[in-house]
């Protein structure tokens, strides 16, 4: 499973040229994870590897940062149903919405709780620090963080730096 994960980011999302990350750092490379998260089987991949991972360590709330995360919880969420768990899930939106109830995080309520966060592709960490600080803020504690993809850009010393299980499936020198 997980080769032909490896395989299918290899061919689909690496774009060459000139990008500015969400960090604002540039790069001649880009991984469009989103290709492979809106496809049925990569997605199908990514889902089973971290749905074995969250329910290892003994959790069942799942959320991450939006855009990079919104399928991700969606197929974790499927695929804790399919095995007939009761998952809760939190999307992090980048800005408070400034109309309806005017929420950051989207979900049921996951205050003091233990949680998973998930994303497509990790560069610096500054977007999942983000979510950290946020859910922490709520009474919840990090037990793990996943990703895609870790672009080795300082976020595994960041994340260690701080205390915060981080387990990519692949690093950005597996792929390239």
């Amino acid at each position: 499973m997980k080769d032909l994960l490896l395989n299918s980011l290899k061919k689909d999302s690496i774009l060459k040229g000139d990008f500015v990350l969400s960090s604002g750092e540039t790069s001649n490379y880009y991984i469009d994870a989103r290709i492979n998260t809106l496809s049925s089987n990569s997605l199908g991949y990514v889902a089973d590897i971290f749905y074995k991972q969250i329910t290892e360590a003994n959790l069942d709330i799942v959320g991450g940062p939006s855009i990079g995360a919104d399928p991700i919880v969606g197929a974790i969420l499927y695929r804790a149903y399919m095995d007939k768990f009761v998952f809760k899930a939190f999307i992090m939106r980048s800005n408070e919405k400034e109309h309806g109830t005017q929420k950051r995080i989207e979900g049921p309520d996951i205050s003091n709780s233990s949680i998973a966060i998930v994303e497509d592709v990790v560069s610096t960490g500054s977007s999942i620090t983000k979510t950290v600080k946020e859910l922490k803020n709520r009474g919840c504690s990090i037990k793990l963080i996943l990703s895609i993809v870790d672009r080795e850009m300082g976020a595994i010393e960041r994340f260690l730096k701080e205390g915060l299980e981080y387990r990519p499936i692949f690093k950005i020198s597996e792929l390239l």
